[in-house]
């Protein structure tokens, strides 16, 4: 963890894009990213990965094994969204994922680290890496997984209890695709009855499915 200290202000995120954008030279770049203070306690940024496909999907930020790991979802939220993932016949080494947020916030508890929520102010700062890899992969679906990812796509006004299960358009020119807009698999692992939980893993798969359906759809009709 860096001990410096925190700057009175932040560049934009662009100030540290590379000169020649592919998706491997904006993941080398994102390591020296200080557009907001998250960078000081994070271990390193962590990007998205996988190939160029009509499928991303948009975590809200890495948690502690992803932050050591340098890869997303790797921890237990990401083994609830890999078993989601073969519940919808999706394999996910043809999906592309990642995070609104590419440093993770986190605070102490003894000797862990707890996730802590991105303000508005740093899931807006983080933007232009996301909208990059969007722009450069063009997925025909970007499936959103809790309200940091959503509120970075589909804006502070969007609710998932009102339209979960709808294909949205966002407003941002960078998304040709639709949004579908998801719970994060984290908040499956809090749910503390387990016949609840299994319902929510079902409901998550399904809403996964509804994404590679739409895909499967389009495909066809083009």
């Amino acid at each position: 963890m860096s001990s410096a200290r925190e700057p009175e202000t932040f560049p934009p995120a662009e100030e540290f894009f590379p000169r020649r954008i592919t998706l491997k030279t904006l993941a080398e770049a994102s390591q020296g990213c200080k557009a907001c203070p998250l960078f000081l306690r994070a271990t390193q940024a962590v990007f998205g990965e996988g190939p160029a496909a009509a499928l991303m999907i948009v975590g809200e930020q890495p948690g502690d094994q992803e932050d050591l790991a340098g890869k997303p979802f790797v921890g237990p939220a990401g083994r609830v969204l890999d078993e989601a993932l073969t519940s919808a016949k999706i394999d996910r080494s043809t999906v592309y994922v990642t995070n609104a947020v590419k440093h993770f916030k986190w605070e102490p508890r003894g000797k862990r680290r707890l996730h802590s929520k991105p303000s508005t102010t740093e899931v807006m700062a983080c933007r232009p890496w996301l909208l990059e890899e969007i722009r450069l992969l063009l997925p025909r679906v970007i499936v959103c997984m809790g309200a940091t990812a959503e509120q970075s796509l589909l804006g502070k006004a969007f609710r998932l209890t009102q339209h979960r299960g709808e294909f949205q358009r966002s407003a941002l020119p960078e998304i040709a695709g639709e949004v579908l807009a998801t719970v994060h698999p984290s908040s499956i692992l809090r749910i503390p009855d387990a016949e609840s939980r299994q319902a929510a893993r079902k409901q998550f798969a399904a809403d996964l499915a509804l994404a590679a359906k739409r895909i499967r759809a389009g495909a066809k009709a083009g």
